[in-house]
């Protein structure tokens, strides 16, 4: 029942804020900002070949949730409509990029690290307090797995972010990409695979075999 309870007060103070935004509250929009900001911008950081387009297509998103807003009937989420628009946004991006930009990635290479310290994926992205020590052994593996997601093909990428890092459930995903089911657990076995194989290649490229095996384990 407190589930339940807290679900439902959840859902009361979204469709406040929703109401809020449709009717131009200018302190509600910078709520939504202050609210999806970040994870929104990680989002699409993690899915643009060039990261240093995030800033300005994170801003377009939020200029897009601000001139739809009034089409929001709460079929969805907002957090869901939101990620969908991202999605959108990012995708937009990277066919521009393709078009006009067309670089070579390239891959740092890695710090050394010899301890053989255990990651799983979203503990490699995610941001948290830490040691400095800590902070470094993570950052090395983070190097690795960013690198790595920009060279998986764009429709698994996503599902990976939206699951792996993100943490949204499989019905969300189908949700925010407009998808069923059993595509989107699909992509994510493929997703993985990908990650999993790039990962290797790029440790074959860099690191000794001891060492590969160590920063490989993110992703066992």
């Amino acid at each position: 029942m407190g589930d339940l309870a807290s679900a439902i007060g959840i859902r009361a103070e979204e469709q406040t804020l929703v109401a809020e935004l449709k009717s131009g509250s200018e302190q509600a929009f910078a709520l939504l900002i202050a609210m999806y900001s970040h994870p929104v911008y990680s989002l699409i950081a993690r899915s643009l070949r060039d990261p240093a387009d995030a800033a300005d297509v994170t801003q377009e998103v939020f200029v897009k949730v601000f001139r739809n807003i009034s089409g929001f009937h709460g079929e969805a989420s907002l957090r869901t409509w939101i990620y969908r628009i991202a999605i959108h946004e990012a995708s937009n991006q990277r066919r521009w990029w393709g078009r006009h930009k067309r670089q070579e990635l390239t891959i740092d290479a890695p710090l050394d690290n010899d301890e053989g310290e255990t990651f799983c994926l979203a503990d490699a992205l995610a941001t948290r307090d830490a040691s400095p020590y800590d902070c470094a052994a993570r950052s090395e593996v983070r190097a690795h797995v960013e690198a790595a997601l920009r060279t998986i093909p764009e429709i698994f990428r996503e599902v990976v972010i939206l699951r792996e890092i993100e943490g949204f459930g499989y019905e969300e995903i189908a949700e925010i990409l407009n998808v069923n089911l059993g595509t989107v657990k699909s992509r994510l076995t493929r997703g993985r695979a990908a990650l999993r194989d790039a990962l290797i290649k790029d440790a074959a490229m860099h690191l000794t075999p001891r060492r590969a095996s160590a920063n490989l384990k993110a992703v066992a």
